[in-house]
């Protein structure tokens, strides 16, 4: 009676087969921070302490129940957490950004966190200026990635928005070049999840920005961000992203600011009156190098005294009212 040996064989290959297979996956290596989309894996840490937060307290407290509703609405909305050296200072930031990764990791959340403190920032003579002294630059961003690294929860950083983009107008490409080459470096090498942004459709052309963002390493660290605090539609910075990742080696994924974006972008910069909310944020899955849309730049916070506006990165009501009608 064969019918039964053969059944056993049967039975004994097919236990081979799943034995060898469990050892494949076993055996895969972990995937590196760089190469997880770490916005698809855990929802984005809404931070409880945003300027919004405590605007729409005081609008309450006012009595003005409708800017109230419209703040309490933004604040609701994940965005990017700016660290400043003027606010987060060498000696304290880092403590600050453990904190924040802590605070999200109780909830099963990741934070976005924004470095804003390149020197010579917004060319030192904008509406955004400041930064550090050269010398004290590593030393801030070697406090952030240390603090970032040693955490066990995960976290995402988005790198100098406008200081690849204004390197050149500024006449500071070399230096800055190298001041964000180190920062990429320290960030990678604490494993931080990292996008060095690369400015918007309608600035720096795609080929001058690739090699700008081959200069300072991208490749060694998730990718890159656009539109970043700026007013571009969905589908032109994904036109934009996707040249930048023909033209840069390696494989790059990216995150769109669309937070200010819902009426598209006019020729200001700073302040438009036409500006809307866009869509919502939320990671994405299409089998692209598109991580995820985001409101990095907390809508509702001024982009500087233009328009009559009050210092950037503050609340401005007026603004946040515009933005939701």
């Amino acid at each position: 009676m064969p019918a039964p040996r053969l059944l056993l064989l049967g039975v004994a290959a097919l236990g081979l087969v799943a034995a060898v297979a469990l050892v494949v996956v076993l055996t895969q290596p972990e995937p590196g921070p760089q190469e997880r989309n770490r916005l698809a894996e855990r929802s984005q840490y809404v931070d409880p302490d945003a300027r919004a937060v405590a605007a729409a307290a005081q609008a309450r407290a006012d009595g003005d129940v409708a800017l109230a509703e419209v703040l309490e609405e933004l604040a609701a909305v994940p965005s990017g957490i700016w660290l400043t050296p003027e606010r987060h200072p060498v000696g304290s930031v880092g403590a600050y950004a453990a904190s924040l990764v802590a605070a999200a990791d109780a909830r099963d959340e990741v934070p976005v966190l924004v470095l804003y403190g390149v020197p010579e920032r917004d060319c030192a003579a904008s509406l955004s200026a400041g930064g550090l002294p050269p010398e004290q630059y590593p030393v801030w961003v070697g406090e952030v990635a240390t603090a970032l690294g040693a955490a066990e929860a995960p976290s995402v950083v988005v790198l100098e928005p406008d200081a690849l983009a204004t390197a050149e107008e500024c006449g500071r490409r070399d230096e800055r070049v190298e001041q964000l080459r180190s920062a990429v470096g320290l960030l990678a090498e604490a494993g931080v999840t990292t996008y060095v942004d690369a400015g918007h459709s309608d600035w720096i052309p795609a080929r001058t920005m690739a090699r700008l963002l081959e200069a300072v390493g991208v490749e060694r660290v998730r990718g890159f961000a656009t539109n970043v605090s700026n007013y571009q539609r969905d589908e032109d910075e994904r036109a934009y992203a996707e040249t930048l990742d023909d033209l840069v080696a390696g494989e790059q994924h990216w995150v769109v600011d669309r937070g200010r974006n819902g009426n598209g972008s006019t020729q200001e910069w700073c302040n438009p009156e036409e500006a809307a909310l866009g869509q919502r944020p939320g990671f994405v899955d299409d089998g692209t190098g598109l991580d995820a849309y985001l409101w990095i730049k907390p809508p509702g916070e001024s982009d500087g005294t233009c328009g009559g506006g009050p210092a950037a990165g503050e609340i401005w009501p007026e603004a946040a009212l515009r933005l939701a009608r």
